[in-house]
C-alpha cells in the first residue's frame, strides 16, 4: 500500500495522545512525515502534554463541550483519530462531540477508539465495555464522514502481567472452555503503527483486522517456554459457564461500575476471547508492508 505521495499534505487530528496507545499513534505519524495537531484538555498531564510538544506536535487545548472550538480545531484535517479511553461519558459521549466537530469541519475520515476484538459479533449486555464500542458505532455509521475500526484482538503487552492467564511463578497457562479456540494478539505499538498507516491511507475500508500472533493455549503456552526456557503446562480452571457464574458473583462483590477497567471486565474481555464468538477472520496484516510485527514470545520475552 503505497501511501508516501499523502505523507507532505496529511493532517491528522488525534484525540486520546497522552494515554499509551494514543502516544504511540503520534509519535508513529510524526515519523511518517505527517502534520499531528492533538487535541488535550487544561487539565491534560502537563508533562505528557510537553513531550507531545517537543516531538513535533502541535497542541491544541480544548473544550470538547465547545462545538465551535472543537469545529476549529478540527478544520483541515484529512483524518480524525480517537484513541480515547474510558467509560461511557469518553467513549460515547465526547467521542460523539468529536465526531460532530470532524463532520461540522469538513473532515473526510474518522478512525474511532476501537482497538479490541470484533464487538461487532457481540450481543448487547455481554461486555460493558465493547457495549460503549457497539453503541457509539451505531452513531458513527449514521454520520456523512467515511470510518474505519481497527480491530486487534487483545494487546499482547497485558500477558506479562495485567491479564492472568500465562502464571509465570507456577509456569502455568490458565484457560477455561476450549483449548484449541484460537484467540488474537498484537502489541500496542504494532497497533498504533498500523493506524497511523491508516490514517494516512485515504482509501481504507470499514473494518481493518490485524494481529500480530493468533495462538490457542496450547500456543501460549509454547510462546512462554519459547521465551523462558522452561515447560509451561496448561491449567483448566473450567468451562465458560464457571467464568460466567464467576463474573457475575465479582460484579456483586467488587462492583467497579465507575472504573474503566474493573477485575470483572478483564473477565468479560477472556471470556470472549476463550469462547471464539469475537474472533477476528480474515486478518489485513499485509495491507501495510513496511510493519514488523512482533509475536507473543518475543513479547513475553522482553516482560
Amino acid at each position: 500500500m503505497e501511501i508516501s505521495n499523502t505523507l507532505h499534505t496529511s493532517t491528522i487530528v488525534l484525540a486520546g495522545a497522552t494515554g499509551n496507545l494514543g502516544g504511540r499513534i503520534a509519535r508513529s505519524l510524526l515519523e511518517k512525515g505527517a502534520t499531528v495537531r492533538v487535541l488535550v484538555r487544561a487539565d491534560s498531564n502537563a508533562n505528557k502534554v510537553d513531550a507531545l510538544r517537543k516531538s513535533g506536535a502541535t497542541i491544541c487545548e480544548v473544550d470538547f463541550h465547545n462545538a465551535a472550538e472543537l469545529m476549529k480545531a478540527c478544520e483541515g484535517a484529512t483524518c480524525v483519530v480517537s484513541a480515547l479511553s474510558g467509560l461511557h461519558y469518553v467513549m460515547v459521549g465526547i467521542q460523539t462531540l468529536l465526531l460532530d466537530a470532524a463532520v461540522a469541519a469538513g473532515v473526510p475520515r474518522f478512525i474511532p477508539s476501537d482497538f479490541a476484538i470484533d464487538f461487532t459479533k457481540l450481543p448487547y449486555g455481554n461486555n460493558r465495555n465493547l457495549d460503549f464500542r457497539k453503541e457509539f458505532k451505531e452513531r458513527l455509521e449514521k454520520a456523512p464522514i467515511a470510518a474505519t475500526s481497527v480491530l486487534c484482538g487483545m494487546f499482547s503487552d497485558l500477558l506479562t502481567g495485567q491479564a492472568p492467564i500465562i502464571l509465570f511463578p507456577i509456569k502455568r497457562v490458565m484457560y477455561y472452555g476450549n483449548p484449541d479456540q484460537l484467540m488474537d494478539f498484537t502489541t500496542i505499538q504494532n497497533t498504533a503503527d498500523y493506524t497511523a498507516a491508516a490514517a494516512l491511507d485515504p482509501n481504507t475500508p470499514r473494518y481493518l483486522c490485524i494481529a500480530g500472533d493468533v495462538l490457542t493455549v496450547h500456543g501460549l503456552c509454547e510462546a512462554a517456554g519459547k521465551a523462558t526456557g522452561e515447560e509451561f503446562k496448561l491449567l483448566r480452571i473450567g468451562g465458560l459457564g464457571l467464568l460466567n457464574t464467576i463474573i457475575k458473583i465479582t460484579k456483586t462483590v467488587i462492583p467497579g461500575s465507575n472504573e474503566a477497567y474493573p477485575a470483572w471486565q478483564g473477565m468479560q474481555y477472556m471470556r470472549d476471547m476463550f469462547r471464539g464468538m469475537a474472533k477476528l477472520e480474515s486478518l489485513d496484516n499485509n495491507r501495510y508492508p513496511e510493519i514488523r510485527w512482533t509475536r507473543v514470545a518475543e513479547v513475553l520475552a522482553n516482560r
